[in-house]
């Protein structure tokens, strides 16, 4: 469709209320007759709520009968309307590319305090998006196939639901996970607030889903490196650690294990936080899934540094037998999948309490981390449930349990972690169920939103756990009176009563906070994914898009958005998985067309545009000497237009005349 002339533009003008959010600060009848006197303005009206159906049903009205062939929309974001906008103009029987929007709102009056001045901008923004919209030119909407295929990145609760959800539906998942084993912090978990359902017998079932079902294929102890491509059509690069066992050839039977030539566990168990012994050659925990055991080279006597020497007697593979599962020759090996969208689920990692010496952690062999305390009440830990103190011998009398470490606090994290409370009267309940001490909670305020959350804590004041309220100033060996030898003092000003105060204790918890991963970083720039002041991945808006990032195609869930409990977390992860259903079951997507194209004839083959392309959409044909961008891949950033030398570049709804003619309007009332 050609351009019409500037004599046959016929543009209709809507200035929306927005209830009080922009009549408030800007006269919009003023603005509307204003607007009506520039030239091409055959219709200019002012609105209460033009987002509403009454009013895209006038838009759509007033192209019909005033035969109009371009419309602007003064209202709010861009970001929130413009798509519904672009749909009543199509409605209407227009291209959807002859309307603009322009933001009076977060740009005019929710910036300003001077009504008049206010009004003056309006008018400005409404001239230049007049002169603008006469300059576009119909554009379409390019359709990208979308592969069925879905990657999961992570294997916690919300990479496990999301997987299930998808592949229930009918859908290839592939779902990476880091460890030797899928099931994340949860697999660590005692019990769960505020029902105390047992953390194993929710999650176990679910995991033994995910290793069984026909549509999900598990690739554990592997890591996704490298993504390649565009929404619809991606092409993940996965690298499979060696486990020195195979996966296909392994039945869990364990007897590597038990004739291992260390007789006894004797390096720290990381699944226990420590606290327990493994072999070089283990399963990380009894309901691992997959259940196949993995060498580690770093204690495994056949390796020197991670390097195979062959030294060891191998009684392992002499157990394993016809089997034939171990194999030391195993090197990395890296795996290619094609996707259509990807879930990310990477989750979190819990707060180095030795960031805060003040608490004693690493120095006082009696403070703990709640997770430690995790695995010290559960029945499958290294103590069998029995809490004892690092002697192995004494049970604690008294124990303290201090909130907020590393969370709420300018010196490491100013967030909230949003679980701290609820699992620290968690912890309270059981450490107190399993050793009857006599349990304090120091807490700076008590959050328990959730639901069943208020009625845990009236739950803990009837079981007789002290709460009080005050940040705790440090944790010390250091005893004034005698009822204090042998003890750990916790200093707290009790803000209640109004004093400080010294309390001995056997046993000292910390409720370490949650943070992003350290490698959060490098997983954003992989996947080309935004992250928070926090460091956690963003998403593309709070509250109308909670789990979609700003690259098409790339959903999150879980902790590695954000701190959240084991509820929300999995509801998140069943948005995701829709959201990527949603995608997949629709076949393709629609693309925006404000992509950069090329003037082939004119472009010098000179290549500064293609190193500055952060979507990797640009490259060079050797054979015509040309640089070429791929429309797919390219997300209309203009930076390759903003940087072309020779200005053969040239952006949809962005080109000089668009841009020439906008900053004519604004500058047309100085």
């Amino acid at each position: 469709m050609d351009k019409p002339s500037k004599q046959t533009v016929r543009i209709g003008f809507y200035i929306c209320h927005c209830g009080s959010n922009i009549a408030a600060m800007v006269d919009c009848p003023a603005v509307a007759r204003f607007v009506g006197t520039l030239p091409h303005v055959v219709l200019s009206r002012d609105y209460k709520y033009m987002c509403s159906d009454p009013g895209q049903e006038l838009i759509q009205k007033d192209i019909s009968e005033h035969q109009l062939n371009r419309v602007v929309v003064a209202s709010c974001s861009p970001l929130l309307h413009e798509h519904t906008f672009r749909g009543a103009v199509e409605a209407g029987g227009l291209n959807p590319f002859f309307f603009h929007m322009v933001n009076i709102r977060e740009h005019d009056s929710w910036v300003h305090t001077d009504p008049a001045e206010a009004t003056a901008k309006a008018k400005e923004l409404a001239h230049a998006a007049i002169m603008r919209v006469a300059m576009h030119k119909a554009l379409e909407v390019k359709k990208v196939p979308v592969h069925p295929d879905v990657l999961v990145v992570g294997g916690g609760i919300a990479g496990i639901h999301a997987a299930l959800t998808l592949a229930n539906a009918g859908k290839k998942v592939f779902l990476v996970e880091r460890e030797p084993s899928i099931g994340g912090h949860m697999a660590q978990f005692d019990k769960t607030f505020p029902t105390l359902d047992c953390a194993a017998c929710i999650l176990t079932p679910k995991m033994s889903a995910v290793g069984t079902h026909p549509n999900i294929t598990l690739l554990s102890y592997s890591e996704v490196t490298k993504l390649d491509g565009y929404v619809g059509n991606y092409t993940a690069t996965v690298k499979r650690k060696p486990r020195y066992i195979s996966e296909d050839k392994c039945t869990g039977c364990q007897e590597c294990i038990a004739n291992c030539v260390y007789k006894e566990p004797k390096f720290p168990d990381e699944f226990n936080e420590g606290l327990g012994k493994r072999k070089p050659v283990y399963i990380p925990f009894p309901q691992a899934t997959p259940q196949v055991v993995v060498i580690d080279p770093q204690t495994c006597l056949n390796f020197r540094n991670g390097e195979l020497t062959g030294k060891c007697k191998k009684s392992c593979v002499a157990a394993c037998g016809d089997k034939e599962a171990i194999d030391f020759s195993q090197t990395e090996t890296f795996q290619e999948l094609k996707v259509g969208t990807v879930i990310v689920t990477t989750g979190f990692q819990a707060f180095d309490a030795k960031r805060m010496p003040q608490y004693g952690y690493g120095k006082f062999p009696n403070v703990y981390t709640a997770l430690e305390i995790e695995r010290l009440v559960n029945t499958s830990g290294p103590t069998a449930g029995h809490v004892v103190l690092r002697d192995g011998k004494t049970e604690p009398r008294s124990i303290g349990i201090i909130h907020c470490v590393g969370s709420r606090d300018k010196k490491t994290n100013r967030w909230c972690s949003r679980v701290c409370c609820m699992f620290s009267l968690k912890l309270a309940h059981l450490l107190k169920e399993h050793t009857g001490a006599e349990v304090y909670n120091f807490y700076i305020d008590m959050r328990a939103p959730g639901k069943g959350y208020e009625e845990f804590y009236d739950k803990l004041l009837e079981e007789g756990v002290h709460f009080i309220r005050g940040r705790v100033g440090e944790v010390t060996d250091w005893a004034r009176t005698p009822d204090e030898e042998g003890k750990l003092v916790i200093r707290v000003e009790d803000t209640l009563a109004g004093y400080v105060r010294r309390i001995p204790f056997d046993m000292v918890v910390l409720a370490t906070g949650l943070e992003p991963h350290a490698d959060a970083q490098d997983v954003r720039r992989m996947l080309n994914m935004s992250c928070g002041s926090e460091g956690f991945f963003l998403e593309r808006h709070p509250k109308l898009a909670p789990v979609s990032t700003f690259t098409e195609g790339i959903f999150l869930a879980g902790c590695c958005q954000g701190p959240r409990d084991i509820p929300d977390t999995v509801a998140q992860a069943g948005a995701a998985a829709a959201e990527a259903l949603a995608l997949i079951d629709k076949g393709f997507i629609e693309q925006e067309p404000n992509t950069a194209f090329i003037l082939e004839d004119e472009c010098c083959g000179c290549k500064s545009c293609i190193p500055l392309c952060p979507y990797t959409a640009i490259t060079f044909d050797a054979a015509n000497k040309k640089a070429v961008i791929n429309e797919a891949l390219c997300k209309g950033c203009g930076t390759c237009v903003a940087a072309c030398p020779s200005g053969t570049i040239v952006q949809n709804l962005f080109d000089d005349e668009e841009i020439f003619s906008e900053i004519e309007g604004v500058l047309a009332h100085e």
